[in-house]
């Protein structure tokens, strides 16, 4: 009886130095948020959601859409890799997973593929600056990309729909392509809308 509650005891001082430890680390986060994004201290600590658990995570990841995420290991449920390289695959949000020096190593070696950056513990206040730094320089990048590929997949909607009007007078009208291309033109100009918007009405006005 008195070796449990020797153990009880142990387990009850490493969970609140495991808290103690989670809380000043959280405190890190929200001091990098004001300062990097230009948050007062309450944003900070509202945009700084601690959840201590996968399957939290899970739910709050379903629940709403976040830009960063810092997955402190050891998860209460699981060691935190797998969730880590799942948000990184799965989400648009910078992902930093913070481990015990001795397994930078190891864990880069399963989580660099999926664009984790894995970061040594205890960590520097500079080391972690600089690293949401780059996260965050890599975020607005990646959205700069998501809308050149949304611009780009608009212009190869557009000519395929400008094709298919295209067919449509060729067919029903015994146009030549280039008279039907030139046609579509000189209606979006005097029309003052777009070669998209043309096209459409001209497989609408022939095809039903």
């Amino acid at each position: 009886q008195d070796r449990l509650h020797q153990y009880l005891n142990g387990e009850l001082a490493r969970l609140e130095e495991r808290r103690t430890t989670m809380a000043g680390e959280q405190e890190t986060i929200c001091g990098q948020l004001w300062e990097e994004y230009e948050m007062t201290p309450a944003q900070a600590k509202d945009s700084a959601v601690a959840i201590p658990d996968e399957g939290e995570a899970r739910r709050r990841l379903a629940e709403k859409e976040y830009d960063l995420a810092v997955v402190n290991t050891p998860l209460r449920d699981e060691f935190g890799t797998d969730l880590a390289c799942r948000i990184a695959e799965t989400t648009a949000a910078g992902v930093a997973l913070l481990v015990k020096a001795d397994r930078v190593a190891e864990v880069n070696a399963q989580a660099e593929s999926s664009g984790v950056f894995v970061l040594g513990k205890p960590l520097s206040r500079s080391m972690f600056q600089y690293t949401m730094r780059m996260m965050g320089t890599m975020e607005r990048r990646l959205q700069l990309l998501k809308g050149e590929n949304a611009r780009l997949q608009q212009r190869i909607e557009e000519i395929r729909l400008v094709d298919r009007a295209k067919l449509v007078l060729i067919e029903c009208l015994k146009m030549s392509e280039e008279n039907a291309h030139h046609y579509i033109e000189r209606q979006a100009m005097n029309m003052r809308c777009t070669k998209a918007e043309i096209a459409q009405s001209i497989i609408r006005t022939y095809k039903n």
